[in-house]
């Protein structure tokens, strides 16, 4: 259009107006040689067949990062995808691989009495030893914060990280022994509880032969048939030195009948110089006082009672029909310990030691995440009148929520393949008590009576199980990115 301004990509237009301007010499050229901006010039187009600089560079830099990813490829692949897909597919198989089960394998899980006991004692680690050490952690960490000493109790603390789980476990083996000579635990435990508890006058008393009583659970003696009302019970006991009846200790007496009440006598069944009726109470006999007696219906105790200075005791109509039974605490021996690694403190005690390790790892992650919190924030709390209690409740644990986190994840991963400590610290005798799914993998996979298939399916579910934690773990882990 004749008269108009000069456009961009003008060529004639812009020579013309270069002469009229009169302008610099650096701004003539700019005027008279045309440029081609991005907006108006079509891109330079690589001939057919030849690769822009650009495209070549993109392409190199994918070649070095394939040839760096390649090595860690081949042994993610050969370390763990193969491992696992090989498990996958051999928990289809029964024992020796050659016969296709399906799903049978994972069915015996849920059959299988150990392996359920192992199941549960996994929850019971996943639930108690990660709280347990993240809390101690915690505590731990604060502590070392208001002390001049920290230093030397962080380092005491940490410690046990830099021992192994098979030397910690040959550790608390002997310290949960049971004999108190040798056994730190149960030294410290008779210490304080047997000094102040009175024990049994009755240690050694047992049933002699052809006696009503016979042994059950745990060191308790039961009647072998159940008692009725109006007919005494004979509770006849033997192994009690003369001399080591308590003082005061009286002849026995037989029990008198009395009506709708179940009644009994428990004495020493044994006569000095010979003689005497077994099982009958006779008249030089020694009476046995102070021994508590239950009455148990259907494993529930329906009374109870304590025999008097002569022997006797009495229990209610409830009674009726009921076993009589005399607990083990009636012949307990003073400074005996506790049975630590017995079926019912073995998985507590063996967490324990656990706990005793990782205490240290979550202190010093913890205060870690400690330093970071402003002081300006506990000193304010502390001058607006909040306790310790309440800063650390109200203040600290909030800001330190990520962390605890962390650590919490990072022990309930690691508390799952739990085997070596429970495999050292349990006896034989309570393993199937002490059991972990760790250590039924190891058991069911090797020795004698091994069973791959099953043993991969407890490898598989082991990895279900760990699977939701570890993208828990990931996708916190994308969110502090992102912050």
């Amino acid at each position: 259009m004749e008269g108009a301004p000069g456009l961009p990509g003008e060529p004639g237009r812009h020579r013309g107006d270069a002469g009229e301007a009169g302008g610099g010499r650096g701004q003539g050229l700019r005027e008279l040689i045309p440029v081609a901006s991005p907006a108006t010039a079509p891109a330079a187009r690589p001939a057919a067949g030849a690769r822009s600089p650009k495209g070549k560079e993109t392409r190199r830099r994918r070649l070095t990062a394939a040839a760096f990813l390649l090595p860690s490829l081949v042994l993610l692949g050969a370390l763990v995808v193969h491992p696992i897909g090989y498990s996958l597919y051999r928990s289809f198989f029964d024992r020796s691989g050659e016969k296709f089960v399906g799903g049978g394998n994972y069915g015996e899980i849920l059959r299988d009495d150990t392996i359920r006991t192992a199941l549960g004692n996994t929850a019971i680690w996943v639930v108690l030893a990660p709280v347990t050490a993240t809390a101690l952690g915690l505590l731990f960490a604060v502590l070392t914060e208001r002390v001049r000493w920290g230093t030397a109790f962080k380092l005491i603390v940490f410690m046990p990280m830099a021992i192994s789980m098979l030397a910690a476990g040959i550790i608390f083996r002997l310290v949960y022994d049971a004999d108190p000579d040798r056994g730190v635990a149960n030294a410290v435990w008779v210490g304080v509880h047997d000094t102040f508890a009175e024990s049994s006058a009755f240690p050694k008393a047992r049933p002699g032969r052809d006696s009503p009583l016979v042994p059950a659970d745990g060191g308790a003696y039961v009647t072998r048939d159940p008692v009725r009302a109006g007919v005494p019970a004979p509770l006849p006991l033997v192994g009690i030195a003369p001399e080591a009846l308590p003082p005061g200790t009286r002849t026995a007496r037989a029990a008198a009948t009395e009506p709708g009440k179940v009644t009994g006598t428990a004495w020493q069944d044994f006569t000095r110089g010979g003689g005497g009726t077994t099982n009958t109470v006779d008249t030089t006999e020694s009476a046995l006082s102070g021994l508590r007696v239950e009455a148990v219906k259907d494993g529930r105790v329906v009374d109870s009672a304590r025999t008097r200075a002569d022997g006797t005791f009495t229990l209610s109509a409830a009674a009726d029909g009921a076993v009589l039974r005399l607990p083990a605490s009636n012949f307990r021996e003073a400074y005996a310990g506790v049975e630590w690694l017995g079926p019912t403190l073995v998985t507590p005690a063996v967490i324990g030691a656990y706990v005793w390790m990782w205490a240290g790892f979550a202190m010093v992650l913890i205060g870690a995440g400690l330093a970071a919190v402003p002081r300006e924030l506990l000193e304010a709390a502390r001058v607006d009148g909040a306790s310790e209690w309440q800063v650390l409740r109200r203040i600290t644990v909030p800001l330190l929520a990520p962390v605890l986190a962390v650590v919490l994840v990072t022990l309930v991963i690691n508390v799952m393949k739990v085997f070596d400590l429970v495999f050292v610290i349990a006896p034989g005798a309570v393993q199937d008590d002490a059991n972990v799914l760790a250590l039924q993998l190891y058991r069911t996979s090797f020795g004698t009576d091994a069973d791959p298939g099953l043993g991969s399916a407890i490898a598989v579910l082991l990895l279900v199980l760990v699977a939701p934690v570890m993208v828990y773990n990931i996708r916190r882990m994308r969110r502090e990115a992102r912050r």
